[in-house]
């Protein structure tokens, strides 16, 4: 009898271990450079297994990296993080050789976190704030969504077996978060999805950053719909 304790208690400890070098956990990494004065980033890092890990951490780094560059030729698309804050820093300095006069300072802000994580789907948050000078800074913020089995960076598509009718419970949900503003909206009755969609605890999270579907004074516009409503519709939870 002690004898199939001993013997069960190994198998569980056994299972247990795989269980752990198999699941992806993260830690926070913080960017700069020798160079760098004006930029801050701080986001998750995968850690576990290899192929997993660095599909997830390429994609997030190049968001980040995108986030920093102005413009958008071939070569700034292909740099790296730390090449990218380089790039802004030297930006920045150009700018103030050109206009030494000006009192405007720029700054780039760049925050990320783990939304949700199950077994199937992993889903991050990039809150990106950079000022660059103008009459407010920029404040954007991003979903990324990973299958969590492969690290692979998944479309909005791909979440949901049924886009249209997503898409119909999403609108009644919209309609009842703008219902006492809809004056504050470009066009409120032509009900578009917004380009960031993911998951938090509760359910599916919708969020139209500004100019989205509103000026810059309204703000972001978000809310989330509960994973009860759209259960027939997910293909990750």
């Amino acid at each position: 009898m002690q004898r199939s304790i001993v013997l069960l208690s190994l198998i569980f400890l056994i299972f247990s271990c795989e269980d752990e070098e198999t699941k992806i956990t993260f830690s926070e990494k913080n960017f700069t450079t020798n160079q760098n004065k004006i930029v801050e980033i701080n986001i998750p890092q995968a850690e576990g297994i290899e192929a997993v890990k660095n599909n997830i951490n390429t994609s997030i780094e190049a968001m980040v990296s995108a986030s920093l560059n102005l413009d958008e030729d071939s070569v700034a698309k292909s740099m790296s993080v730390s090449e990218s804050i380089d790039k802004f820093n030297s930006e920045y300095a150009s700018f103030k050789s050109e206009f030494p006069e000006s009192a405007l300072e720029w700054e780039a802000q760049i925050d990320g976190e783990i939304m949700y994580q199950s077994e199937a789907v992993i889903s991050v948050v990039i809150t990106n704030y950079l000022n660059t000078g103008g009459a407010h800074g920029s404040l954007v913020v991003s979903f990324l969504n990973f299958d969590a089995l492969t690290g692979q960076l998944l479309k909005n598509e791909q979440l949901f077996n049924d886009m249209n009718a997503f898409k119909t419970v999403a609108e009644d949900y919209f309609n009842d978060q703008i219902a006492d503003k809809k004056e504050l909206y470009f066009e409120p009755d032509n009900f578009v999805l917004p380009q960031n969609i993911g998951f938090n605890d509760t359910g599916v999270i919708l969020l139209y950053n500004s100019y989205e579907v509103a000026p810059y004074s309204t703000g972001l516009t978000e809310f989330t719909i509960p994973f009860d409503d759209l259960v027939p519709y997910l293909n990750f939870m």
